[in-house]
């Protein structure tokens, strides 16, 4: 009831945008890097960056939207501009190789979104109108970077962590790609746990903002909450893919961590257990 009447005395809109709005985001963001920065996380100078940047980069989306929207060609443009913007942020988070390691997290987003954004658009439930396809886009595209950079970090955390049992897997005769899938599966894959939570929940905890949105649009609660329904499993599809996908690259060591300290030696496969029986005793 509490949200009808916003909609009702908001004109449709969840929050007034007036200069109040602007003073609450000032103060909200001063007070995250406050506690980001003091509160022994060292995380302020980031927090600061990212709400500037959210700032900016909201603002001119605002303004390209609206013509992009028009033209098909030029929503296909942006949906490519956000895909490529998320694989250089995955790509980076999992790694930082200096080289061209991180390009690899085009395979987890690609694989995860393209093949539901083309059912969709194939089978018309979602139309071919730049209003429709980007949102969608957008919300798929931004989950499979969540999934990828968490399940790409937690994997290599754990291999450089329990660098010594993946030696020992090795040594038992395990396949390299084998020995690290032993390793790191479990850790990355509580990279899916926060989609989970938030489709157990929906409801009842949270009313994500597909749902909001199509209510604040005039839509009924039943055509909203189907929607959101779809995009919760959608996103569901979509990360789970994505986290095998990047399981497959760390245990093929296709992504990969720099090898720290100058000069250090390229890491050798341990041998076998069977090399070890022949070899000659000393």
């Amino acid at each position: 009831m509490a949200l009808t009447h916003v909609a009702a005395g908001a004109s449709g809109q969840l929050l007034p945008v007036t200069p109040m709005l602007g003073v609450a985001m000032a103060v909200l963001l001063i007070a995250a890097v406050v506690v980001a920065g003091r509160g022994m996380l060292g995380h302020g100078h980031a927090v600061l960056r990212a709400g500037v940047r959210a700032v900016v980069q909201l603002a001119a989306v605002s303004l390209v939207i609206t013509f992009v929207v028009h033209s098909l060609w030029w929503t296909l443009v942006f949906v490519l501009l956000m895909f490529t913007v998320a694989v250089r942020t995955a790509g980076r988070r999992m790694t930082d190789d200096p080289g061209w390691s991180w390009a690899w997290a085009a395979a987890p987003i690609g694989v995860g979104v393209l093949p539901v954004l083309t059912l969709l658009l194939a089978s018309r439930l979602l139309p071919w109108q730049g209003l429709s396809i980007v949102p969608v886009a957008g919300i798929l595209i931004g989950g499979a970077l969540s999934a990828t950079s968490l399940a790409g970090r937690r994997a290599l955390d754990e291999l450089t962590q329990r660098h010594g049992e993946v030696e020992a897997a090795l040594a038992l005769g395990l396949e390299e790609r084998d020995a690290r899938l032993e390793i790191c599966r479990t850790a990355a894959a509580t990279s899916l746990v926060p989609a989970l939570d938030q489709t157990r929940t929906v409801g009842l905890v949270t009313l994500p903002g597909a749902f909001v949105g199509m209510l604040l649009g005039g839509s009924s609660p039943v055509a909203a909450g189907a929607v959101q329904l779809f995009v919760l499993v959608a996103l569901l599809a979509v990360e789970a893919v994505a986290i095998v996908v990047v399981l497959e690259l760390v245990g093929r060591g296709l992504v990969r961590r720099p090898a720290r300290g100058p000069g250090r030696a390229p890491v050798r496969r341990t041998p076998t257990r069977w090399s070890l029986l022949r070899r000659p005793v000393q």
